[in-house]
């Protein structure tokens, strides 16, 4: 008689159980690979005045993302084959475009997913950027700032004082006091 739970464990295939592949745990990222995530992070989202730690807590939130174990050690490795040996050491231009030529790919496409809300969900980063965060239980942008952007130059506002511009106008004098205007 089998007891409740005695068969929930997922069958192994005899190849899993000859190698001891059923049973193993994720592979983790070495102290180097960390690092070179890092590194990719700021290359794929380049801010030059972040700190590192936005970045640091964007790369826990890949690592820890759904489905990264293989996928993101399989690609780190990838990129240092694709870069000779040591992407970390490239320049930005050029870690850009092998970033490029992995894009599409599980492994960018878990980085684009995951550190595009990871990072600029941090309020450090929205400190940095100087966004206030949600303004909807604060009443609203309208008598709230929401023209204080310090980094736009202010509005160029002068009237036209030139001849008229009818491609410019929907709607002229003669279509106005049309009657079929005057029916609706």
């Amino acid at each position: 008689m089998a007891h409740e739970g005695q068969y929930d464990e997922v069958p192994q295939s005899p190849e899993q159980v000859a190698t001891g592949d059923g049973d193993a745990p994720p592979e983790e990222l070495t102290d180097q690979q960390a690092k070179l995530l890092i590194r990719v992070l700021r290359v794929a989202y380049p801010h030059p005045s972040f700190p590192d730690a936005p970045y640091d807590r964007a790369s826990k939130a890949v690592q820890d993302a759904e489905g990264a174990d293989d996928v993101l050690v399989a690609g780190l490795r990838d990129l240092d084959e694709r870069a000779g040996g040591d992407f970390a050491a490239l320049d930005d231009e050029q870690a850009t475009e092998i970033l490029k030529a992995v894009d599409g790919s599980p492994f960018f496409t878990l980085i684009k997913a995951t550190t595009v809300v990871a990072l600029y969900d941090d309020h450090e980063v929205w400190d940095l950027l100087g966004y206030e965060g949600s303004s909807f239980d604060k009443g609203g942008y309208l008598n709230r700032g929401f023209d204080d952007l310090d980094w736009l130059p202010d509005p160029r506002i002068e009237e036209y004082d030139g001849a008229p511009r009818p491609e410019l106008v929907t709607e002229t004098a003669e279509t106005a006091q049309s009657p079929a205007k005057e029916q609706r």
